[in-house]
């Protein structure tokens, strides 16, 4: 079987819901946590947004579970060697159990400072430059750099774990899942793509670890499930490159008007039935995934991991490969 977490949602809970979160999760069973790291919500329905670093210091005093970051930009909002000491803080604060995942952003969150929105080669050029700063930074030695898009002099970090990060890097297409491969330390996706690790592999991931992430919506009721869901998260049935590109939350919230239910409904499990849930997992898992993380839609939250760990978690056992062999569990 896969190793399965959590997936916190920054847009949708505060600070403290999301510790209280992390605790049920370690509860019922989950192995590790992603954490979202947004600036805004992707509308107002969602209502939160905390900023990740303060909530991952929280975390690690309440849980054991490794975290990840799903992900960080670290090319606009924030420069990447002040992501590099907020890593390496957050690494200390784990015992070592963080992961930094990143990515080439959206203008939701990066643009705040008004700056220009850069083309997606240009963001990807940007992402690869601010890992090579941080990983520089990570080694303890005084840094200084001139790129193309940073600037380091005399930098130098105090606060280190005892081996550098590791930096994985999200991707949803052949270039993105280049890069990955020749950079980071592991593959971040939401696609149950096996095309997509291939790429990855071939561009120089053999061997490395890859993550991706699923939302639900347990309910009394597939029709309720739905509701929760198209009011909280239309915005992930949005086509093509519009989630990077719009830049407020009223402008999700125009565009998934055109996002129906019975879109939603297709898109993600819901209600109160454990095999939508158990499918998708597997369908993460045979494309080829090593880690799965699963996030709650919807307030109900404690509710979601008493159905996890008593009706899902069970079917996965019994339905992984070692319980189906001849000398397997039965």
């Amino acid at each position: 079987m896969v190793s399965m977490g959590y997936f916190l949602s920054s847009e949708e809970s505060g600070p403290r819901e999301l510790v209280r979160q992390a605790r049920w999760a370690e509860q019922a069973g989950f192995e590790r946590l992603w954490i979202s790291d947004h600036y805004h919500p992707w509308n107002a329905e969602q209502g939160n947004s905390p900023f990740v670093w303060s909530v991952i210091g929280a975390l690690s005093e309440v849980t054991s579970l490794p975290v990840t970051t799903a992900v960080t930009c670290p090319t606009v909002r924030i420069h990447p060697a002040v992501v590099a000491q907020a890593a390496a803080t957050a690494a200390v604060q784990c015992r070592g159990g963080f992961t930094l995942g990143v990515g080439s952003g959206e203008a939701l969150n990066e643009h705040i400072f008004g700056d220009p929105w850069p083309s997606a080669p240009e963001r990807l050029e940007m992402l690869e430059e601010a890992v090579e700063v941080m990983r520089a930074l990570w080694t303890g030695d005084e840094v200084s750099h001139r790129g193309r898009h940073y600037t380091v002099e005399n930098a130098r970090l105090y606060t280190l774990p005892p081996s550098p990060v590791p930096v994985y890097v999200s991707a949803f297409g052949p270039k993105a899942a280049d890069l990955a491969g020749r950079i980071g330390d592991g593959l971040c996706s939401t696609m149950p793509d096996s095309s997509l690790i291939s790429k990855f592999r071939s561009a120089g991931g053999e061997g490395k670890p890859t993550q991706a992430g699923f939302k639900v919506c347990h309910a009394d009721s597939a029709e309720a499930g739905v509701k929760t869901a198209h009011r909280l998260w239309a915005n992930e049935q949005l086509p093509g490159e519009l989630a990077q590109v719009l830049p407020t939350p009223r402008h999700f919230e125009q565009a998934s008007t055109l996002v129906t239910e019975e879109m939603v409904a297709s898109a993600l499990p819901v209600g109160p039935d454990p095999q939508p849930y158990v499918d998708a997992v597997r369908e993460y898992a045979d494309a080829g995934y090593d880690e799965i993380y699963v996030q709650q839609i919807g307030p109900d939250q404690e509710r979601f991991f008493s159905f996890w760990a008593e009706t899902v978690a069970p079917a996965l056992t019994a339905q992984s490969p070692a319980s189906r062999s001849p000398g397997g569990a039965r």
